[in-house]
């Protein structure tokens, strides 16, 4: 874990004065972030529900990958974190690189049809797997109480 300042690749996550330091983890240099796939549905539930839950100094959501037939999003989160990740409705695999260049996260995917929603520029290194679990929890909630008043 690394507190809000420089990360690894050299983004800029210093917090604005006054504001709560949010702690995220930063990839190891050179080493592949996991990737957590979800529906496009919680997925997006879940952007909204993490940012609103951060403060504007430091974006808590890493770079996000929408699939070119658009039904799931990608979150990048640290490598490792597919060793024990277990949130039905979810998969986490480990990407080993495959894909796409790690040292220039801001590159465009080379799957067919991916593309970025959170690009790498505009938005932290990688989403920290309990900030993520915690928004795809309460994601999941919302969407079954919105469904079930239908």
């Amino acid at each position: 874990m690394v507190e809000a300042g420089m990360d690894s690749i050299g983004t800029n996550t210093a917090p604005e004065a006054g504001a709560t330091p949010l702690t995220v983890q930063a990839p190891v240099m050179g080493s592949a972030p996991d990737l957590v796939t979800v529906s496009v549905r919680q997925g997006l539930e879940a952007v909204d529900i993490i940012r609103r839950g951060a403060g504007a100094a430091v974006p808590a959501v890493g770079p996000v990958l929408h699939d070119g037939s658009g039904d799931t999003l990608g979150f990048l989160v640290p490598p490792g974190t597919a060793d024990a990740w277990d949130l039905p409705g979810s998969a986490c695999t480990q990407t080993n690189g495959r894909g796409m260049r790690f040292g220039d996260l801001a590159a465009a995917p080379t799957a067919g049809g991916t593309g970025w929603l959170l690009p790498p520029e505009a938005v932290g290194p990688v989403t920290d797997p309990e900030v993520l679990r915690a928004a795809l929890g309460e994601a999941a909630r919302l969407i079954e109480a919105a469904d079930n008043c239908r």
